[in-house]
């Protein structure tokens, strides 16, 4: 047997290196995939957040127009404006 000839058992473990380094690359680039795609996503989640909030500020503005008001001087239907009534006539 030759000294530059490799045996056996470094055959194989250069062979079964390189599966694992092979391995590991598509491992990490795998995970930047995935890495993306859950920024995407809380991208998404920020977005759908700040509509959320505006549509909840809308129903809450709507809810409080449809409240009773106590004011007798307000008109139904006319979004709580108020009347001005003169009560001393001549």
């Amino acid at each position: 047997m030759s000294q530059k000839e490799p045996t056996f058992f470094e055959r194989e473990r250069d062979r079964l290196s390189t599966e694992i380094t092979a391995g590991f690359e598509e491992l990490l680039s795998s995970s930047n995939v995935l890495n993306r795609k859950l920024e995407e996503v809380l991208g998404m989640t920020r977005e759908y957040e700040t509509i959320a909030a505006l549509w909840q500020s809308f129903h809450e503005l709507m809810r409080g127009q449809n409240e009773p008001i106590d004011d007798p001087r307000t008109v139904p239907g006319t979004g709580a404006h108020v009347v001005s009534t003169n009560t001393r006539r001549q």
